[in-house]
Order: C-alpha cells, then structure tokens, then sequence
C-alpha cells in the first residue's frame, strides 16, 4: 500500500535524502523516499490512491474545499496597533508601519520558497560549517557566490589548494554560490574499506559499539532467514518472476514478443472482471484475499476490500529495523578502521579563485579561530573533541526572573593580574562575586570573536566562534553552565548592526566581491567608525544573521541578547543626526526598512524557538515601539535601554554644580516618555562611561581611594553620599531592569584602558583592582549596593508597577515617590537638612526605614536615630494623598520606608 504526493519536490546538490523504511511484507519491500528540497517545487497531477479497510465502505465523498486564510484582523494582527494603545496620530508612520507589515509578508515568502519554515532559516549551522558526516567523513559547506573555485587548506593536507576541493560548474556548487567539500576519513594500513557506502558510525554516543565480526552478507542472511516466512522472500531473489508470471497469466505461454504483436489492451477495470469471471468458480483458496469496490462509479480514490484475517497479518508486519541497525557501528568501530581525515583541532582556511585572483578567508561559519598576531594570518581551528573529552552539561537554564539585575562583565579585565584573563579566571573569581553581590544575571561583552583586543570585542571577525584569546568553546560552555548552577542567567552583548571591515579576518571582501554580506558604496560603510554594514534584505544574510543568534541560544545555552547600537543600523545616517522627537524622522528616507524587518525576524524566530529567551534593544533614537509585540506593529524586544540616563548623570557630575541640580529633570529623564516604562532597562553607568575613553563615576567623586589622595573629608563625604543615592534612585524608579558594570558596584577608581600603541601595549588600566574590598570605603560603597540588590530580592521593587512619582521639588531638591508598600525619598541638596520634612502618602499606618544611605555601615554620618526608623502616618492630606509622613532628611541622603503596619481610619 502506498500513497503518491500531490507534489514531488525538485532536488539539489544541496538536499538532504532521507531513506525512511516504513514497511516489508509479503512479497513485498515497501520504501519511502523524502527529498528535503530548499527550491521551489514543482506540482505534479494528483494520482489514484489505494486505501485498506476491512470492510466495505460507501464511496468517499468528495474533498470539502480548504477553508480560507484568515484574515490580519481574526488572527490578531493591527500593523498600527501599539500607536493606537499609546494616542499617537501621525498618518505617515501609519502608512509606513502598513506598508512595513506588506513588506514582511512579502519577505516571509520570499524565506519560504527556499526554506521549509523560518525554523529551517534560523538552523543554518546545522549544515553550513565543517560537519562529521555519519558516514565516516568530514562535510565542508560556504556561501561564496562570487568565487570559481574553491578548496580548503590547512595543515590537514599540506596546505594543498587542490587536494580537497570543489569547482564551479562540478559536484559541490549550486546556483546560489554554496560551496560543498567532503574529506573523506582515511582507512588505517591493512583495513579494507566497507562494502556498503551507506555504512554508518554512530561518533559520538555509541563509543564501546564495535564491529562484531559479521560480515554484510551474514546480517542480510540472518535477516532472511529470522524475518521472512518459508517462500516469502523467493520474489526478492528472482526480480523477474512476479513480471514473467504476470505476462504469462495475461498473454498465455506463447504471448507476443514485439509491440507489433501486441494487439490493443482494453482497461485494467475490464481486464480484472474479466479474469474475475473466468475464476468464478475455483477454490476460495485460489482467490486473492483482496479485491476492489467501485461500484461501477468512478472515483479518484478507489476502496479495497480484505478479509480480516489477512489484513491483520499483514499490519502486524514490522519492518526488519533491528537487522538495518545492526549495519551501523560506533565510534569504537569507526576508531580501529579510520584515521579523521580531518583532525581535532587541525588549523585550516578556505580558499578560493575569483575573477579578482586567489584569496584565502577564514570560514564564515567557524566555530572557533586564532585571529591574526604577531605578523601570522588568522586561522579556523576544527574544534571536534573525543566524545568522552566534550564538555556535557549539567544545569538548567535558570527560570526567567520577572526583574532583571544584570551584572556587565568583559572576561579580559575581570582578572587583578595585568594579563588577559581567561574564561577559568572569570569562573573563580567573577561569578561568585556576582552572586553574592546579589544579582540575577550577567551581560558578558567582547566574547565574540574579533581581530584588535583593544576594540572591546565590537568589531566582529567571526560571528559563530567564541575569543580564543579567553580559552575554548568548551571553557566558555562550563561558564555558562556554572552561571546557570549560581542561579544567573547569561547574557550575550550580539552586535548585528555592523561588522569589522579587515579582509584577511573577516567578512569584508569574502568571496571577493564588495557585496557578499554587506552593501556596496557609501551605504556599506559605516561613516564614522570605519566599519560594514549588513545588507539585510539579502535571503542568504538573513540565513547567516538569524542562524547566528539561534546558534548561541542552542551551542552555548546563553538566556538572552542585547542587542548593540541598533541606531547604526535602523539609519542610513548610522544614526548621526540630530533627532527632535519628530515622528516624520522615524519614517523617512533615511530609515532602513530591511533593517527592521530583520530585528521583527529576530524577534519573532528567537521567541519562537526559545520562549523564555530575553532580548534588549540598544537603541540611542528611541525607535517607536521597541518592546511592542510585532503583532501590534512593534519590533518585539523584552527591553529597550535608557542610554540618556547615564549621560545625564554624567554631565551632572562633570558640570553642574550640586546646587544646580534640576529634580525635574533627573525624573523626566530616569522615567522617559512614560511609554513602555516597564520595559525600560536603567544603568547609571555601564562599561562606555570607563571604556570609552571616560572616568568611572567613583573616579569623578572619589578618586583613587587606593591612594591617600588629598581629598577633604567634606568631598569624600560627598562623593560617596551621590554614588549611592544615584544608584538608589536609577535602579528603582524605572522599569523592571537595571545593570551595573563589573567593579562600579564598590566604586572602582580606575576607568578601564586597554593595551594598544598610545599606551604602549599596557595592561595597568586593562583589568579590576578586586583587592580594593579590603578597604572601609570601597567595601562599604559594596556593602550598600548589596542591600540595594537585597531590597529588591526581598521587597519586589523592580517587578512592581511603575512608580508613583508623587514629590518632585526643585526648591528643596527632594524627590519621593511611591512603588507598592515601599516609599523612596531622597534630599539631593548640598547643604539642607530636614528635621521633619512633609511626604504624602495613600495608606494610613507605620512606616519602617529598610534601606538608610546615610548609615555608618555604608560610609554615612549616622545622623538618623533609632527612634526616627518607624514612622506614623498623620491625618493630613500631602502631596495630593490622604495622609502624610514627617520624616527626617539629611542632606544629601535617601531613605526607602517600608509600610509596616496598616492602621484603620
């Protein structure tokens, strides 16, 4: 019994053939064959189809009609949705966000002629790459499309540009420039090689499975000899005697021999009730057990009729699976025959003929690569370790936290020592200190590998290797492993927005053409930073970007991505203009629609495929409706990051005097436009304020507390009282997510410069002074922020609702504000204190102070008593609430009361 598809799809060099044996009875061998085909297909007439039943049935009806598609609006989907849900009227960006919505669909479709599913798009590197085939060898796959020829060389064959290779117009190149080489594995001396090609080895779990000893011809003879009943299989020996038996009973002993012989043949339905009738009366034993009901109708799917006792015996049949498996051995077997043609940990290139002349690259899809140094070429590494020497993994992911308390970290500087630190090094030292610290996640930077050390990591090399220079994509698999055994999830900072523009590392220039990945001409460069960028409406960057971040998610088991500097992309000004708010300049000739289109793909495939990934956008513009679903018009990020908050703490510190601080200001700028509040990440300052050529706030306020720096006891007092109380208010006020970066949290004096030719390649600013939690100031300022970790563990601050913001006084430089049972009050003033200062607040009953900036144990003065720390409500409405505190406010301190005690009114 079988069925023939509506549809048989084209093959290509490039499909995969799976051979699916679905079952094996009496004379016959029935096989299915799939082609998985990445081409459009090509439909073919749909044919007759034979059906089982074991008993008679009336006549199928025919076919109902498929219902229709359902339309955007019964599936939930409005283009402009979230400018609806937040009042915004502006009927350009309408019309671009509809004609975006087409272009996606557009788009979606255009994916799916070549691919299956977006999943198949996203889960390129389980084909592009350097993979171990089953069938003992190596299989090499690149997207070059501009190249002629194509090999690999590496230290596996003598750096041979023609031992293993693959040319234009041969086996191993198709119409859309993908290149495929096999290394075949070599047989060791005096082994002789397998009498089926389609002999299989089970690499990597079946390590003790060996050969037995039985040859094929002893394995099909078992098979024969255990499966078939008597005279069951006579057919599959002699293949002509079902045809010559057939002939026979149709033409007689002496049929014709020629097709002029061969008088016209009436129908089969004719022919069978012929044959029926001359049979009438035989035997029931001579009769076939089958036979076919149509009752004189025509039918496109004709019914068979069996008795039940042959039916039954035949669904009984099973396939002879075992005997097909007992052909495949393990690694043990695979060992005693074959030497890789490819070793672990061989260094190889690609190289390839193009009209321009011979080039060689580093592998785009590489999984891990030793860049350039010391006047050497980058080289791919072929990362394959013995299976029982991999890395196996051994916690799960942690569960996804309703507030995020990102910890930023960069494994280069993580060490004391001037060095750069390893993976090892951040797994000693860096992780457990997070965790006491009290955080739930880390944003590693810089892990992605690059060609300079001192760019941070943000010019990318190689978009699917981890750094060499931090160890092997093993030690980086145990980090995100022992983060996830701490409770802390990992987050990877992913820069899609651009890429390095160095020839000999990375993709600029890769098959030889100025247009394989990236735009050509001025749109191509990035104008200020020398970098490429992306042409993101090509199907096969798609393919590369996509499976890029799915890559991660699935390898290295990472939580989420932050997305970095999406202004560059989302602009073909890169995002270097001035941006007045205006909704016009969010939909105008310089907006890079293909760019968006691709961060929606992101969005959609990771959330997909991955429900509890998180991803956060970077973006400086502010783009509309960055944490909006896509459903409702948005691009789908969980968070989108403040970048004006940390800047406008910056340029407070740098340049306004304390006096001249605006309260007003500092909360517009901490709460933005109120839109997607709950979505916004905070920070009062990440890695870029000491990086990027800046100070650290610590160094701005303090100084370096390392060294007896003549600093007054009045300035010290208030660097620390502002280090705190800037933290304080950035963590809580916002949005369910805050970061710090590594250091910051106990006010690390230094900024962070890494080795290059200005300093003369050194490594004292390139790491983090962790001795400094010996000393009273820096262990007290860590102390603190512990606590302020603590509160929001203990006291759900984050995962609340947006704050009421309720007390914002630019006179006395106060600011309050309510989130659930917890109040927040802070005196920025210089020089005031309050004895008694007058605090509305809506629920009537007794007020604890939790958290006290001013307390000794943090580097405060202790002005606070212990018969000021429990607060009762007063009957007098404040600040546009029913009941008021008077509480105590010292200059430059903050305070969070906690509601205690309810009191009924």
């Amino acid at each position: 019994m079988f069925s023939l598809t509506d549809s048989i799809p084209i093959s290509s060099p490039l499909s995969d053939i799976r051979l699916n044996f679905l079952s094996q009875s009496g004379s016959r061998n029935l096989r299915q064959v799939t082609l998985v085909c990445r081409r459009p297909r090509v439909s073919f007439p749909q044919r007759n189809i034979c059906r089982c039943s074991t008993t008679e049935q009336p006549p199928p009806q025919r076919r109902k009609q498929r219902p229709a598609k359902q339309s955007d609006e019964e599936k939930g989907i409005d283009p402009v949705g979230f400018l609806t849900k937040y009042g915004i009227t502006h009927k350009a960006f309408a019309q671009f966000l509809r004609e975006r919505y087409k272009s996606l669909k557009d788009l979606k479709d255009e994916i799916l002629t070549r691919h299956f599913s977006l999943k198949e798009m996203s889960t390129g590197y389980e084909l592009l790459g350097m993979h171990r085939n089953v069938q003992h060898r190596v299989d090499f796959l690149e997207w070059a499309p501009g190249a002629r020829y194509c090999a690999l060389v590496g230290d596996f064959n003598g750096w041979s540009t023609t031992d293993n290779c693959a040319r234009e117009g041969h086996f191993g190149h198709d119409d859309c420039g993908y290149w495929f080489i096999i290394l075949e594995d070599k047989l060791r001396q005096g082994e002789e090689p397998d009498k089926l090609y389609f002999q299989q080895y089970n690499y990597v779990d079946d390590y003790d499975k060996g050969d037995n000893g039985s040859t094929i011809e002893e394995i099909f003879k078992k098979a024969n000899d255990e499966y078939w009943e008597p005279g069951e299989d006579r057919f599959i020996k002699s293949r002509y005697e079902v045809a010559a038996k057939l002939y026979e009973e149709m033409f007689g002993p002496n049929g014709p021999q020629t097709e002029e012989e061969l008088e016209e043949m009436p129908d089969a339905v004719t022919r069978y009730k012929s044959w029926k009738e001359q049979h009438k009366n035989d035997p029931a034993s001579n009769l076939p057990s089958y036979d076919v009901i149509d009752n004189g109708k025509e039918y496109d799917i004709f019914n068979i009729i069996g008795d039940p006792e042959s039916f039954q015996k035949f669904r009984m049949k099973q396939p002879p699976i075992a005997y097909w498996l007992e052909t495949k051995k393990g690694r043990k077997a695979w060992l005693q025959k074959y030497m890789p043609g490819l070793p672990h940990g061989s260094k190889y290139r690609v190289y390839f003929n193009t009209p321009n002349g011979p080039l060689e690259r580093v592998p785009a899809w590489a999984t891990y690569v030793i860049p350039d140094a010391d006047g050497k070429q980058a080289l791919a590494v072929h990362w394959e370790p013995p299976p029982e020497h991999a890395y196996k993994w051994k916690h799960k992911h942690p569960l996804k936290p309703k507030s995020l308390r990102i910890y930023e970290c960069h494994v280069g500087i993580c060490s004391q020592e001037p060095k750069v630190s390893s993976f090892s090094d951040f797994i000693s030292k860096v992780l457990p200190h997070a965790k006491e610290a009290g955080y739930n996640a880390i944003q590693l930077i810089g892990v992605v590998e690059h060609k300079d050390y001192f760019t941070v990591g943000y010019r990318v090399t190689n978009f699917y290797a981890v750094s060499s220079r931090f160890g092997t994509p093993d030690d980086f698999k145990r980090l995100v492993d022992e983060a996830h055994g701490l409770g802390l999830l990992v987050f990877l900072e992913i820069v899609h927005s651009y890429a390095a523009a160095d020839e000999m590392v990375g993709l600029s220039l890769f098959d030889g053409t100025n247009d394989c990945y990236f735009h050509t001409g001025k749109r191509g460069n990035h104008k200020f930073w020398g970098t490429r960028m992306f042409k993101y409406g090509d199907l096969d960057v798609l393919h590369f970007l996509l499976s890029n971040l799915n890559w991660w998610v699935e390898e290295y088991h990472v939580d989420g991505f932050h997305f970095h500097s999406l202004s560059s992309m989302l602009y073909t000004h890169n995002g270097f203009a001035s941006f007045t708010g205006d909704m016009d300049e969010y939909c105008n000739q310089y907006v890079d629609k293909e760019a968006l289109l691709y961060l929606i793909l992101a969005n959609e495939v990771l959330h997909a495929l991955h429900p509890n990934v998180i991803t956060i956008a970077e973006d400086a513009t502010l783009y509309p409706g960055l944490c909006d679903p896509t459903s409702q018009g948005g691009l789908g990020f969980d968070y989108f990051v403040n970048l004006s908050a940390s800047e406008m703490w910056l340029a407070l510190l740098e340049n306004t005097p304390d006096h001249e601080w605006s309260m007003s200001k500092i909360v517009s700028t901490l709460v933005g436009g109120r839109q997607n509040v709950d979505k916004m990440l905070l920070y009062a300052e990440n890695h870029n304020q000491s990086i990027s050529g800046g100070r650290s706030f610590a160094e701005i306020l303090i100084g370096n507390s390392s060294k007896k720096s003549p600093i007054s006891q009045e300035s010290f007092l208030r660097g620390c009282s502002l280090h705190k109380m800037i933290r304080l208010i950035t963590s809580t006020i916002g949005g369910h997510a805050y970061l710090n970066f590594m250091g910051n949290e106990f006010g690390h004096p230094k900024r962070v410069e890494f080795p290059m030719p200005n300093n003369n390649f050194s490594f004292s600013l390139a790491n983090r002074q962790w001795d400094l939690l010996e000393n009273d100031v820096n262990n007290q300022l860590f102390s603190f922020d512990k606590d302020m970790m603590d509160l929001d563990e203990n006291g759900r601050i984050l995962l609340r609702g947006l704050a009421n913001i309720h007390h914002v006084n630019d006179t006395t430089m106060v600011i309050s504000y309510l989130r659930g049972p917890n109040l927040f009050v802070f005196n920025f003033h210089p020089v005031n204190a309050y004895e008694r200062y007058t605090i509305g607040v809506e629920e009537a009953g007794e007020y604890q102070v939790t958290l006290n900036t001013d307390e000794k144990k943090y580097g405060g003065r202790g002005l606070i008593g212990h018969d000021h720390i429990v607060q009762r409500t007063i009957s007098r409405r404040a600040d546009g609430m029913r009941f008021c505190l008077e509480v105590p406010l010292p200059s430059r301190s903050a305070q969070v009361y906690k509601l205690t005690r309810i009191l009924r009114v």
